[in-house]
């Protein structure tokens, strides 16, 4: 196993010194859910959410958090995200919402922080929204499905 970078050889944490990594395009995509009751989601799909359009909010959460996350993790890099996107998708189970974001910087570190960010946070949005309507919500299965860098073009 590869040593941890943001282990000093002392064994403290540190932020690794990027400086001298050349700025490339890098772009992570992430992914999670949001099990919730068949209602709930029928609320959510006809916009009938006492506090709103739980989507929409959703998102605009998910993008805010994707561009603090340098201010919520303690030894990320705060970076200049140039695009954060963020999908929902209700299976037709019809129990959940999938949720997608993908975030792109051009820099000399990754962004998949970002990403993760955007979807944890989408997910605590609806979370919040909901749970007068559903206590039993369950968010889940946050994961990094990819991460690319591609020289500038």
């Amino acid at each position: 196993m590869s040593s941890l970078s943001h282990i000093a050889p002392s064994g403290e944490a540190r932020m690794v010194d990027v400086s001298s990594k050349p700025p490339l395009v890098r772009e992570a995509i992430a992914e999670g859910e949001i099990r919730l009751r068949p209602e709930t989601l029928r609320l959510i799909e006809s916009n009938a959410v006492a506090k709103g359009n739980v989507l929409a909010t959703a998102r605009i959460a998910a993008i805010q958090a994707a561009k603090r996350t340098g201010e919520l993790i303690p030894l990320c890099h705060p970076l200049p995200i140039t695009h954060c996107g963020v999908e929902f998708e209700i299976p037709a189970s019809g129990d959940r919402v999938r949720i997608t974001a993908s975030a792109r910087i051009v820099a000399g570190t990754g962004v998949e922080m970002e990403a993760l960010t955007a979807v944890s946070v989408a997910a605590l949005t609806i979370y919040d929204m909901c749970k007068a309507v559903d206590k039993e919500m369950v968010i889940g299965g946050v994961r990094l499905v990819s991460k690319t860098k591609r020289p500038l073009e």
